[in-house]
């Protein structure tokens, strides 16, 4: 799912697994009950199944919502498994998902912020 999306975007990741049956309300009846967050708002919200082979994206495009559907050929998604119901992102650890990788790396290089010379 390389598609382009606002550059303020939200990201927000279902942990553990989804039923991959659920369509558009479904899905956004568990992002607005369970995770109380408004799928209205300018945000892609991703979902998986249990074999971890296919994602599930909901995205509100202003007129309608965008479900987007991804199956694997071979290899699975580094979904995370923790007791966290939702959590948010960055469009960084979005990209390393699709890349499958885990979106918690244990060695990441950081920016430098507030950069001085003598």
């Amino acid at each position: 799912m390389l598609i382009r999306f606002p550059d303020d975007i939200r990201i927000y990741i279902a942990c553990g697994h989804t039923d991959m049956r659920r369509q558009i309300d479904g899905l956004a009846a568990i992002v607005q009950m369970n995770f109380q967050l408004d799928p209205f708002q300018n945000a892609l919200f991703l979902f998986c199944g249990k074999k971890r082979d296919r994602m599930k994206a909901l995205f509100w495009e202003g007129d309608g919502f965008l479900l987007l559907y991804k199956r694997l050929e071979s290899g699975i998604f580094q979904w995370p498994k923790s007791t966290e119901d939702v959590r948010e992102i960055t469009p960084q650890q979005y990209r390393w998902l699709l890349e499958g990788l885990a979106i918690d790396q244990k060695k990441v290089i950081q920016n430098v912020k507030n950069k001085r010379l003598l």
